[in-house]
This record gives C-alpha cells, structure tokens and sequence, in this order.
C-alpha cells in the first residue's frame, strides 16, 4: 500500500470539489490536520472514515485504496463489507465500554457496602441505607456484565434476583454475627419498640433487644 500515493489521491479528489482541508475537516467533523496528514501519506483514515469519504467523492474503497480512479460507479459489495467492519468495530468498541462500567459499578457497590458496615455506628439507620444503595449499584454491574454472557434478557435478570437473594442472606447473617457475637446493635431492623430502659429491634429473621442503651451495661440479647 502507497500511502504517498494514496494521499496525493485525496487531494486530487478534494481539489474537484474545490473544497480547502478545512471544509472538508468540518464536513468529515474531523481536524484540518488530519486531512494534512492523510493527503500527505503521514496518516490513513479509518475504515469508517473511508467509507464517508468514498461517498463524498464517489468512487469506490478500492480505488482509494490503490489511489487511482478505476472505474465511475462505486463497488457496492465492498462499501457494504467495509460498512460491516466498521459496524463490527463500533460494536467491539461499546463492549468494552460497557464492560469497563460493570466492573466499576460492581467495585463501587462492593465499596460502598464495606464502608457503610465498616465505619458508620450498627445503631445508625444510614448504616443500613449507604449498604442497600451499594447493593444496588452492584446488582446493576452484574446485570450488565451478564448481558455479555446471557443474550436472553429472561435468563439475566433470574441471575440478578438470585444474586440480590445472596446479598439479602448476607446482610442478615451479618447482622445477626455483628448482634450476637459483638454486642451490635441489628443494622437491618425494619421495627423498634422502645421500652422501660430497653429498646426491641426486629428484624425479617431474629429478634434482638438493646438493653441500658447509651450506659456502660448496654448489652445486645438475641430473644428470638
């Protein structure tokens, strides 16, 4: 392939339809510079780009290819090929994209979820929240890196449900460790009852009360 020639090619084929590089940068929406570089051989277009400009110019892939005008009618077959590569690379490059995002999402979520149990007070609802929210943002990573596994919509969102089914276990077994075994109060306590010196958390699976709360006796007792 003779870049040279090529890029002399191109600015033949500019120079007909009596266009500066700056015009056809802005028809392109690509830099005067580029253009400089492909007419002078330094750069070639893309295929996308190649595509663009064989219709502009009207003339066929190959011949700006080979940088010599072969025939009058563009070859059909070859823009519908380079068309589909260049469809092909769009599609690659939004794959990635959306896979790069899944994994930030889930990474995100999983930050937030430790945070929200490792720093914020058990007895603080926010505790609660900040580790559904990151839940969330999780479960969305994960669909969205399955749609790059699982082409059935049907079959993404069972895997989803299923993960947001362990995430609930997990929560709630950590709750009842933190409340059992280190005198935590339960973070995901959908009910309080407040009593004489006493205070009844309540939550999908065990019971805990918060006994002398805010003294030195406080003590966390799982009574159900």
């Amino acid at each position: 392939m003779d870049q040279i020639k090529i890029g002399a090619f191109l600015k033949e084929l500019r120079k007909e339809k009596n266009l500066t590089q700056e015009q056809l940068a802005e028809k392109l929406n690509v830099s005067g510079r580029t253009i400089s570089r492909w007419e002078t051989g330094s750069n070639m277009p893309d295929i996308s780009l190649a595509v663009e400009l064989s219709e502009f110019y009207q003339v066929s892939i190959p011949e700006i290819i080979n940088g010599e005008r072969k025939s009058e009618k563009m070859n059909q077959e070859t823009k519908e090929i380079a068309l589909k590569m260049a469809e092909y690379s769009n599609h690659e490059v939004k794959a990635k994209a959306k896979h790069i995002i899944s994994i930030l999402m889930i990474t995100f979520g999983i930050f937030i979820i430790i945070s929200a149990l490792a720093i914020i007070p058990s007895d603080s609802s926010w505790g609660a929240i900040y580790s559904i929210f990151g839940g969330i943002i999780f479960l969305i990573g994960v669909y969205f890196m399955l749609s790059e596994v699982f082409i059935k919509k049907g079959f993404r969102i069972l895997s989803v449900v299923g993960c947001a089914i362990l995430l609930f276990g997990f929560f709630n077994a950590i709750d009842y460790i933190a409340a059992s075994q280190f005198q935590q109060v339960p973070r995901f306590c959908y009910e309080k009852s407040y009593g004489d010196d006493e205070i009844e958390c309540k939550t999908l699976f065990f019971t805990a009360m918060w006994k002398s709360p805010g003294t030195e006796n406080e003590q966390i007792v799982i009574v159900k």
